[in-house]
């Protein structure tokens, strides 16, 4: 009897097992994009500054692509943000930056927006996307992605907003993964060697970076689940 019942049980479990594992399944389908980065939504973004340190530089540009998943399971564009920012007070502005960029802040025809309003805008911009994802977390996805990250921390507690839907230190980095992928980091390079155009002449604008980072992120991504590579063997 001790065995039957032993036997009961193991199938008792066995079904619970199969149940949990049926149910998990069917939330991956529902929601591949928050079981495909553990629950966090991978936003593309590029920063255009007045300079190299985030606490004194200011932030003249934001770009961020947002992406979803398509039937197949593919990461595509789901919405682009782009504006221009108006320097903080008492910001420093450095020659050698603006002239690498080829921005001037000072252009009559520049239409910015206060950073406060800028960032607003974009976080709830991303806080929405969170949650028609069913993703908990934001993770910014850059290239040289420190660098960017270190300039969206600095304007959240330069501002005073109580919540950045960014991971605080955690971030996805397209130089490392292309360096993987493709024997490239300087974005111009590995975008040749992915087979994705780019312009040199166009560079260094927030939103043409941010693009052309988000198609090497989802050429990067796509790729290694046409190779098998996701979702894992034992999922």
């Amino acid at each position: 009897m001790a065995i039957s019942r032993d036997k009961k049980l193991n199938k008792s479990n066995e079904l619970i097992e199969q149940s949990e594992r049926n149910f998990l399944k069917k939330e991956r389908l529902n929601q591949p994009m928050s079981t495909r980065f553990r629950g966090y939504l991978p936003v593309i973004v590029d920063i255009e500054t007045g300079g190299f340190n985030s606490q004194t530089d200011a932030i003249l540009e934001l770009g961020a692509v947002i992406p979803s998943m398509d039937e197949s399971g593919k990461l595509v564009v789901d919405q682009t943000f782009f504006q221009r920012i108006v320097p903080f007070e008492g910001s420093n502005l450095e020659e050698s930056a603006l002239k690498f960029t080829g921005i001037d802040p000072n252009h009559p025809l520049r239409i910015a927006q206060p950073e406060r309003d800028v960032f607003t805008n974009f976080f709830d911009i991303v806080r929405a996307a969170m949650k028609a994802n069913g993703c908990n977390r934001a993770i910014l996805t850059g290239h040289n992605a420190h660098f960017d990250h270190s300039f969206v921390n600095a304007a959240a507690e330069r501002q005073k907003f109580k919540r950045n839907p960014f991971h605080p230190f955690s971030n996805f980095d397209t130089a490392t993964l292309s360096g993987l992928a493709f024997g490239q980091t300087v974005l111009a390079r590995a975008c040749e060697a992915a087979g994705i155009d780019f312009s040199n002449e166009e560079a260094h604008s927030a939103r043409y970076d941010a693009n052309k980072t988000a198609e090497l992120f989802f050429c990067i991504v796509n790729r290694w689940k046409e190779l098998g590579g996701w979702p894992l063997g034992n999922q």
